[in-house]
């Protein structure tokens, strides 16, 4: 019997035999930390509330992910328009559950200040420029997802592999990539804003497209094994961001072994896509019904977006048919009876997700059977001891 605190939108059935198959087992959590500087575009984001506080979102939640709320961290959690950090949730869950998290950096402006796996890649330019990265960068960060998806499932006997990310100005690149792919998602995205600002984004995307089209027109070796369509790696390379293909290549790896749940809503809808689309360009072998995506309510039932309608379209296009639709997971958490308004400000559409944090609290409901009540006492307590911290 499925979990009363977690909702299952789409593929119900296989949804539910994933659930039933990691019931009582403990994850591994990787998480990749990436930038692209769309993420300073002003107000392209709530993640931060300046574009200089912006640069340093990841680095300030890693650190808080991996040494918790009393540790002076280099890098403070930086104070956003409303709310507070999704990191919050993740780290109450993986510090009660004592979960192992491994934190890579895909390609930050400068190195986080916590143990981190150096991937040797680099920031991703703003997408509406055409060229966000070398192509050689998004084909090293592959093999590295790739390789360490491999190195990651082979320590993984019963369980499965969490995939998280945190990359500011992440659902504007997952916009490009998922339109880029052929998907249609303009107005279906999710933000860190209360209410999604889609034509911001959709100008962006626009922009960023328009100019692939036009170097591609330069360049015939555009075209994959696939007619008529982009190579899916290129499209990387011109709109995305570095954590897509290290979390794709993981996902691919890692689904051969064990169970997969992609952490967050939009961009790892297009994290999915990307996989089906590399896997079918490139001949991968990968296991689609070991995968889930994984996500908070707020994203699933965000109004001013459409998580569940994106989700079935990514069935409905060629380049993705072969992972088809994937089954969309979300806790049920609730911040409604909060204490503190940062928490409440969840109800009211900021922030919603990141860091991995709907899949922190699936991973307590499945292998600790934990409810509303206790997943709100741990992250309740540890924004306590972050205010005692900075008192």
């Amino acid at each position: 019997m499925p979990n009363s605190q977690i909702s299952i939108y789409t593929q119900k059935e296989l949804g539910e035999q994933w659930l039933r198959r990691y019931r009582g087992c403990l994850p591994v959590f990787a998480c990749v930390l990436g930038f692209t500087e769309t993420g300073l575009i002003p107000g392209i984001s709530a993640a931060g509330r300046t574009p200089e506080d912006r640069k340093y979102t990841a680095c300030a939640d890693a650190e808080f992910l991996y040494y918790g709320p009393e540790y002076k961290a280099q890098y403070p959690l930086p104070p956003l328009a409303a709310g507070a950090s999704p990191v919050l949730i993740s780290r109450a869950v993986f510090e009660s559950l004592k979960i192992p998290v491994h934190l890579f950096n895909a390609g930050l402006p400068q190195p986080p200040a916590v143990p981190v796996i150096d991937l040797g890649g680099a920031p991703a330019k703003c997408l509406s420029g055409g060229a966000a990265m070398e192509i050689t960068t998004v084909h090293h960060l592959f093999e590295q997802g790739l390789l360490w998806g491999e190195r990651l499932a082979a320590n993984i006997q019963q369980g499965y592999l969490i995939l998280g990310e945190c990359v500011v100005g992440g659902t504007t690149t997952a916009l490009a990539i998922l339109t880029g792919l052929g998907i249609d998602a303009a107005g279906k995205v999710n933000s860190s804003h209360p209410v999604c600002n889609h034509a911001q984004k959709w100008a962006l995307v626009q922009a960023g497209l328009e100019k692939m089209r036009g170097n591609r027109e330069q360049d015939e070796i555009f075209q994959s094994q696939i007619q008529n369509s982009v190579d899916p790696l290129k499209l990387v390379a011109a709109v995305g961001d570095p954590m897509q293909v290290v979390v794709a290549g993981m996902a691919i790896a890692a689904s051969r072994s064990c169970g997969v749940m992609l952490a967050g809503g939009t961009q790892m809808l297009a994290v999915y896509a990307l996989i089906s689309a590399i896997a079918q360009a490139y001949a991968l072998s990968w296991q689609p019904e070991a995968v889930v995506v994984g996500t908070t309510r707020w994203v699933a039932e965000d109004p001013t977006g459409a998580t569940v309608d994106l989700a079935l379209n990514l069935g409905k296009n060629s380049l993705t048919q072969n992972g088809g639709t994937p089954p969309l997971l979300a806790t049920y958490l609730s911040f409604a009876d909060s204490r503190y308004p940062q928490l409440r400000a969840y109800e009211q559409g900021f922030v919603k997700e990141g860091m991995g944090a709907g899949a922190a609290c699936i991973a307590a409901h499945l292998s600790q059977d934990w409810q509303q009540h206790q997943l709100l006492a741990a992250i309740e307590a540890q924004l306590e001891r972050l205010s005692t911290a900075l008192n």
